[in-house]
């Protein structure tokens, strides 16, 4: 049935029959009820609207006798086709489209974020999907855990204990659609709004947005050669600080093992708390792997956050968050009612695929991948550009940056490369305050680039900026 809808006032002093004759005659001047729509019967409408039948057949039998409707023996009640010049006495409202600037073709596409598609295993993981869907498994379509399916989190327990050294147990891990999501909930369960939160500078622009919605207000601490700068921390009033520790975003340096210490040590004589965004962690091609801040420090200082958007793919948005005891209880307490945001069945799917051993193969595979696509890029920016740039921050993780020797500025840098079909990003945008670092630097990723692609787009961009 056409769904009308009119707002009828019984107490306006206006009959009910005239309010939706009106109602009805406006909508078909207007275009919204268009010539030959066949019009619910008075019986029908009258039981939707909860009106007597008396107030619709009146209402029909005016707009019959103005043209507006004609009843058709055996078929029912229609609009009529109006003269052009009565319709256009109330134009429908359009919206009208906003006049974009074309944007040239790219061929080349160095984001940061893009992963490499074509060696994620889709026969496996849609098997083990599959499995989710067979009738046994139907619990699965219910409401889950509240903090993510046990199994799973019990997988990820062991896995950040060998990998990462991370001490927890399954019932301090809570699961998440995304870092974003898990910062916004753990912003909740620790009650900090309007308060100060250090951050580094330059630094992950996606958790500091999180933050000031929060009302919170951003202290941004500099960074050194090894990470964010112990005594400028010291120096500020934050009892939070958020970090990345095993890839700082964007520059990319590791924390080294003494200055992690610093940093624990910070949280303990300021009774603060660390944030601890071990993303990329799965990505090191230089040096032994140093454990987590969570695992050195033993302590009830850091919060520890992961994401599987890397290492899987970005649209699985599953996180997981692992929360010192103190704030497990003030989540049970306070956020039972909180129904888990990730689907069930991309759960049940990790979990098999995790404990079937599919993940280690998985991690080994994609980081002799982006090693060797690394390994890539380093060599022929090395060989193409020699020394008209740095490179910055080439330890880890699926990005890099460049810093240019040019009179050009960051932005004509961009416009430069777009116009010859390659794109390559901004950092600016990741500054708190001002960046004063001189010559301009560009982020460039190559994780969704092949090996191939990665050498024709560097040629291109060396013969733009410099040729």
């Amino acid at each position: 049935m056409l769904e009308i809808t009119p707002l009828l006032e019984e107490r306006s002093g206006t009959s009910l029959y005239i309010q939706l004759y009106e109602y009805l005659k406006d909508e078909i001047k207007s275009g919204n009820i268009p010539a030959e729509t066949r019009l619910p019967s008075i019986r029908k409408l009258s039981t939707y609207l909860n009106l007597s039948k008396n107030t619709v057949e009146k209402a029909y039998d005016q707009l019959v006798s103005e043209g507006y409707l004609e009843s058709r023996p055996r078929s029912g009640i229609y609009v009529l086709e109006l003269e052009k010049e009565v319709i256009a006495l109330k134009p429908k409202p359009v919206l009208q489209p906003q006049s974009k600037k074309k944007k040239p073709e790219i061929k080349y596409d160095f984001r940061f974020g893009n992963i490499d598609t074509g060696h994620f295993p889709f026969s496996t993981w849609r098997k083990l999907t599959n499995q989710c869907l067979y009738p046994d498994q139907k619990e699965l379509f219910s409401y889950g855990d509240h903090q993510g399916e046990y199994e799973l989190r019990k997988e990820i327990k062991e896995y950040l204990y060998y990998s990462r050294g991370v001490v927890c147990v399954p019932e301090q891990i809570i699961i998440g659609a995304g870092i974003q999501q898990s910062l916004s909930l753990l912003f909740q369960i620790m009650q900090f709004f309007n308060q100060t939160v250090a951050v580094e500078d330059p630094g992950y622009d996606g958790a500091k947005s999180i933050f000031m919605n929060h009302g919170c207000t951003i202290d941004p601490i500099p960074l050194d050669s090894e990470g964010i700068n112990i005594e400028s921390l010291y120096q500020s009033q934050a009892k939070v600080v958020y970090v990345t520790p095993s890839h700082q975003f964007p520059y990319g340096m590791i924390m080294p093992y003494n200055k992690r210490v610093q940093l624990l040590r910070w949280a303990e004589e300021n009774n603060a708390l660390i944030i601890e965004d071990d993303y990329d962690s799965e990505f090191r091609y230089a040096g032994k792997p140093i454990p987590s801040l969570q695992g050195l420090g033993k302590t009830n200082k850091v919060i520890y956050l992961g994401t599987f958007s890397k290492s899987l793919i970005p649209s699985l948005r599953i996180s997981y968050m692992v929360l010192p005891t103190f704030l497990m209880e003030k989540y049970e307490q306070h956020f039972q009612s909180y129904q888990q945001p990730v689907s069930r069945i991309h759960q049940k799917t990790l979990h098999s695929f995790m404990k079937e051993g599919y993940w280690e193969r998985h991690i080994r595979k994609m980081r002799t991948t982006y090693q060797k696509k690394q390994h890539t890029l380093i060599s022929v920016i090395r060989e193409r550009f020699k020394n008209n740039v740095e490179i910055i921050g080439n330890g880890a993780g699926l990005h890099i940056l460049l810093r240019v020797y040019t009179n050009h500025t960051e932005e004509e840098l961009l416009d430069i490369a777009e116009r010859n079909k390659v794109k390559v990003y901004p950092i600016s945008k990741f500054w708190t305050r001002k960046n004063v670092s001189g010559f301009p630097i560009i982020q460039i990723g190559f994780g969704g680039l092949s090996e191939k692609e990665i050498l024709k787009g560097i040629k291109i961009l060396e013969r733009a900026w410099f040729g």
